[in-house]
């Protein structure tokens, strides 16, 4: 459009198409619910995702909805996979996990350099990237041109999908004075070795397999370090300008999955209302809707799970704010970040247990879902991002004035 130009009739511009192409995603997210929940029972059977489940998720566009626009991703706030997350997570949480994983992979690697970026969307921009971010599992060491990287990481979440992956590794130096240094590395599927290591009682359908590297050399230009990722300019700022890129990924790390613990807590929460809508009680033959137990139960449940969306939305929505403007979160605020994203999958965690207990023996029968969403809420809060002694701690060890222990932040 020229200066000074007026739009288009029909034709929306800045945010209202931002809030058009956001309203878009969620309305393809959203048709997709019947069909993956129908599907859900045949996903923890193969534990890992369907191939007509793959191809729904591609053809929505969900897969690349924090990717870059000029790659043709949608480029939506960070938000969004929260929201999405949520929703798909309210048909199958293994579903809901990976989808929210590998989106977020494609977000990641818009603050690699260039170079990087280009290897891997120039052949293809629907490439599907998986990844483990635990430093310890790797070793690392600089040559000339790159490092020489080793090691063997778990809960690769939908590896077999993967032509990609991202791997965290602590790198060593021999000069001592030098320390250490936490960097991810960007690698092709030839490089590693995925092991079938998942047979597991929740998120059965995520295939967070192992993966092993021997001795495989990363050009210097497929790696980040962990510090250029900790909010403001990356080096992919000079080509991918929006905020979304100079988000601090660390301290934000809770939200990539926390819409799985959501979207699973709300689905079980519905599903447990309109059971006692109906239900007569096998003793006493009086509607459990009559009774005040069941009353308090879905008031409880439900004032939880609406507070942890608050949580996890006022999170996301604060953190696009800062990057508008330009601000580099404090200690203080990342820490907060990671308490809250704790928290608030804690508080979806605690409402469907409530709500399995309340069930009594019908939760009980495999045949239905409510076993599945138990286990999975479970195995969900078990990641280390939602462990709350771990990020309570941090946190209360920076608001009393001591060093963050998160080298990540």
């Amino acid at each position: 459009m020229a200066p000074g130009q007026e739009p288009s009739m029909g034709q929306p511009t800045g945010q209202e198409a931002g809030e058009r192409a956001y309203a878009a995603m969620i309305a393809r997210t959203r048709a997709l619910v019947p069909r993956l929940r129908e599907r859900a029972a045949r996903t923890e059977e193969l534990r890992h995702l369907p191939t007509e489940t793959e191809k729904d998720l591609h053809d929505a566009g969900l897969f690349r909805m924090l990717q870059p626009k000029r790659i043709g991703g949608a480029e939506l706030d960070y938000v969004a996979l929260v929201d999405c997350a949520e929703l798909l997570g309210m048909a199958d949480a293994s579903v809901a996990w990976n989808l929210a994983n590998l989106a977020s992979h494609h977000w990641m690697l818009g603050m690699f350099a260039q170079k990087a970026q280009d290897l891997v969307w120039d052949h293809d921009p629907d490439a599907l990237i998986a990844s483990s971010f635990i430093f310890p599992a790797g070793r690392a060491t600089r040559v000339e041109g790159g490092y020489r990287l080793h090691g063997s990481w778990p809960f690769s979440s939908g590896v077999a999908s993967c032509e990609w992956n991202m791997l965290a590794s602590v790198v060593y130096s021999d000069d001592e004075a030098d320390g250490i240094e936490y960097r991810i590395f960007l690698l092709p599927r030839g490089d590693y070795k995925v092991l079938d290591t998942w047979n597991v009682a929740g998120l059965r359908g995520t295939g967070s397999c192992d993966v092993e590297v021997r001795d495989a050399f990363v050009a210097d230009y497929m790696t980040v370090a962990v510090g250029d990722l900790a909010g403001g300019p990356t080096p992919g700022s000079r080509v991918n300008p929006n905020p979304l890129y100079s988000l601090p990924v660390f301290s934000l790390f809770p939200y990539v999955l926390s819409g799985v613990a959501l979207g699973n807590a709300q689905v079980c929460l519905d599903d447990y209302a309109e059971v006692a809508r109906h239900r007569i009680s096998t003793y006493n033959r009086a509607k459990l809707s009559d009774f005040q137990s069941t009353q308090i139960k879905i008031a409880e449940a439900s004032a939880k799970i609406d507070a942890a969306r608050l949580i996890m939305r006022s999170a996301c929505a604060n953190a696009m704010e800062d990057a508008r403007r330009g601000r580099i979160p404090d200690m203080a605020t990342k820490t907060r970040y990671r308490r809250d994203g704790a928290f608030s999958v804690n508080l979806c965690t605690d409402a469907v247990s409530m709500l399995f207990a309340a069930s009594g023996a019908r939760g009980l029968f495999t045949t239905g879902v409510l076993q599945r969403q138990f286990r999975d809420a479970h195995a969900i809060n078990s990641h280390l991002a939602f462990n709350f002694d771990a990020a309570g701690t941090n946190y209360g060890r920076v608001a009393l004035g001591l060093p963050s222990e998160n080298l990540t932040l």
